[in-house]
């Protein structure tokens, strides 16, 4: 029993480095794959840093609404950057081995940024609550104040709760293997290669999750229905259409981000694989940031303004 003990914990030991699985199954799509990750890594680059430019340079811009969307285009850039990169290395080299502290690091900002996405988008939600059901207080509760203590709030609130987190997660011994069955360092993969039970770490993930990602969700659904409400209440049908115009690219992006982070992290452990991980976390990871700016720029009328304006000049 002694030796089997000693055993097992000179092997926890042992796990200096981690393997990661992702995509090394499909060993013909590599160079493919490359490219592809290379693509939408410049897309996401450009159309973010696009409206990062055009809110600051335009003067019709100057508004919250789009002080929190350049925050929001800003998180997607550094988002993506945690992940995105890692994974081209790993393609281009096949070099899949990363170290405890460099995958520690990852899954930190991840978590990091990941509360600050569920942060930022119930604010800009709060954002359109009180533009479309507050229009005569708009200026006065959303002045330049109250919006940097709300994006700082954002940005900070999920520190010390993701730092208490990583380090719970990475204090554990890991003895079943090194090999994670995903292409980044998330916490589910990282439990599963933990020695003993992990229940108490898995509940604690699971409440944070609930925490970050349910509480926003509330919020959320809370200012839409005093949105949708108020519409409804408007007289004229063009008015109801300009009220909705401004909250629908929020609201689709909330369903993108929320519907896949959901279905990721709250779904009962007995249903999860690793395949359907691989693919909701590229959803919501990647694809989801890649198309953020083209909703949030073909389906905005002043932003189309805004860049017919920049193009004139130019």
């Amino acid at each position: 029993m002694e030796h089997t003990e000693k055993k097992t914990e000179e092997n926890a030991t042992t796990v200096t480095q981690f393997f990661f699985l992702g995509f090394s199954e499909l060993p013909s799509l590599q160079g493919f794959l490359f490219g592809m990750f290379s693509i939408m890594y410049v897309i996401i680059l450009i159309g973010n840093g696009f409206i990062i430019v055009i809110v600051k340079i335009d003067p019709a811009l100057q508004k919250p609404m789009y002080f929190f969307l350049v925050n929001f285009s800003l998180l997607e850039i550094c988002y993506v950057s945690v992940t995105l990169p890692r994974i081209l290395y790993n393609l281009w080299t096949q070099d899949r081995t990363i170290c405890l502290l460099a995958c520690a690091i990852q899954m930190f900002f991840f978590l990091i940024l990941a509360a600050t996405e569920c942060f930022l988008l119930a604010v800009m939600s709060y954002d359109r609550f009180v533009a479309v059901c507050h229009p005569l207080h708009y200026p006065v509760v959303m002045n330049p104040a109250k919006c940097t203590q709300l994006a700082a709030g954002s940005w900070l609130g999920g520190i010390p709760v993701q730092i208490g987190q990583t380090c719970q997660i990475f204090s554990l011994h890991f003895c079943n293997s090194n090999r994670i069955e995903h292409f980044f360092c998330d916490v589910a993969p990282i439990l599963k290669l933990a020695c003993g039970d992990t229940s108490v770490h898995e509940l604690s993930v699971y409440l944070v999750a609930v925490l970050f990602v349910a509480s926003p969700f509330m919020m959320i659904l809370a200012s839409y229905t005093r949105i949708i409400a108020t519409v409804l209440k408007l007289p004229t049908g063009k008015g109801r259409a300009k009220a909705f115009s401004t909250c629908s690219s929020h609201l689709l992006v909330v369903v993108l981000f929320f519907g896949s982070a959901t279905i990721n992290y709250l779904r009962p452990k007995s249903i999860h694989s690793a395949g359907t991980d691989e693919l909701l976390s590229l959803f919501y990871t990647i694809v989801t940031p890649m198309f953020n700016p083209l909703i949030y720029s073909l389906r905005n009328k002043e932003v189309i303004a805004a860049l017919r304006r920049l193009l004139l000049k130019i």
